[in-house]
């Protein structure tokens, strides 16, 4: 069984507020995989859980051409993935991937283009835009919650 748990967020504080509650609750050796299309909201849902154990004075931007950042924090380091340029699954392992499994807290945008290398513990959260009105930008999102074995406990945090 994968419990799962559906969250409407009415606007880009909400999703912030929601990585900061995921930040909260995380652990070293813990992966959460974000998904959604472009504008979903990843971004944001990483800079809100990177904030809440770095200060909101922390830049937070998508490493959409470093491919990773990481932050030092005290609870563990935070591994922050986007791994949308990648064209082979085992390109993950030039960016530290190993160090960051053994050691910290993956963050990671585009899991799908890990292939057989996403890890079977981890959160699946999905972001769907969609409750947003056609042609303005996406502020409210649906967010799909799934453990994967990893945070089946900590899922009922959220209730």
């Amino acid at each position: 069984m994968n419990p799962t748990l559906s969250l409407d967020l009415a606007n880009e504080a909400a999703t912030l507020r929601l990585g900061a509650r995921l930040a909260a609750l995380a652990r070293p050796g813990d992966v959460l995989a974000l998904d959604g299309p472009l504008g979903a909201g990843k971004t944001l849902l990483a800079r809100g859980f990177i904030q809440a154990l770095l200060g909101e004075d922390e830049e937070v931007n998508s490493p959409t051409f470093t491919l990773v950042q990481t932050y030092d924090t005290p609870v563990a380091p935070v591994w922050h993935f986007d791994l949308y340029r990648l064209t082979q699954p085992e390109e993950v392992y030039e960016l530290g991937w190993d160090e960051a499994l053994a050691q910290g807290i993956l963050l990671v945008e585009w899991p799908e283009r890990l292939g057989p290398l996403l890890p079977r513990q981890r959160l699946d959260v999905a972001l769907d835009p969609s409750l947003s009105r056609p042609g303005r930008r996406a502020t409210r999102r649906r967010v799909l919650l799934t453990s994967r074995r990893q945070w089946d406990d900590r899922l009922g945090d959220f209730a």
